[in-house]
């Protein structure tokens, strides 16, 4: 073979990006040398960056809730319609609709609230698969008259 006079060992890539400046104080004794200076975090007055864990129980709850009875009634509707081309698409377009909205509240900073809500919402449809399970499973097992 001839020599096309490229390297061909290894490459690996430098992650040395050089040096630094650090705003930096003089302590009052001078003892230890010079402290970094940090910016202090931003917080608002009267918002927690936290979300106790009743208020996530509530929010899944409710949240949970009308997924369930949301599914309930596709599933009631897929089984009654003869034509199944409309459930259907509903379905699609609700999981559609479960996903985006979840992913873009999931999105706004420093609201734990709204983070809630956005995994209350990805995870609806699976509430509302449970809820038309347990409307099928009611049928199946004659809960509920036929």
């Amino acid at each position: 073979m001839a020599d096309s006079g490229e390297p061909t060992s290894n490459w690996a890539p430098l992650f040395d990006t050089g040096a630094h400046q650090v705003a930096t104080v003089e302590p009052p004794g001078g003892s230890s040398g010079p402290i970094p200076i940090f910016a202090p975090p931003e917080q608002v007055p009267g918002v927690h960056a936290f979300l106790k864990r009743w208020v996530l129980g509530l929010v899944l709850a409710g949240v949970w809730l009308v997924a369930g009875v949301a599914g309930m009634a596709l599933c009631e509707w897929w089984f009654a319609s003869l034509d199944k081309t409309g459930p259907v698409f509903v379905v699609l377009v609700y999981l559609v609709v479960c996903s985006v909205a979840g992913m873009l509240l999931a999105m706004v900073p420093g609201k734990p609230l709204i983070t809630a809500l956005s995994i209350a919402l990805m995870s609806a449809p699976l509430a509302a698969t449970a809820g038309a399970g347990l409307l099928y499973g009611s049928y199946v097992y004659g809960w509920f008259g036929q």
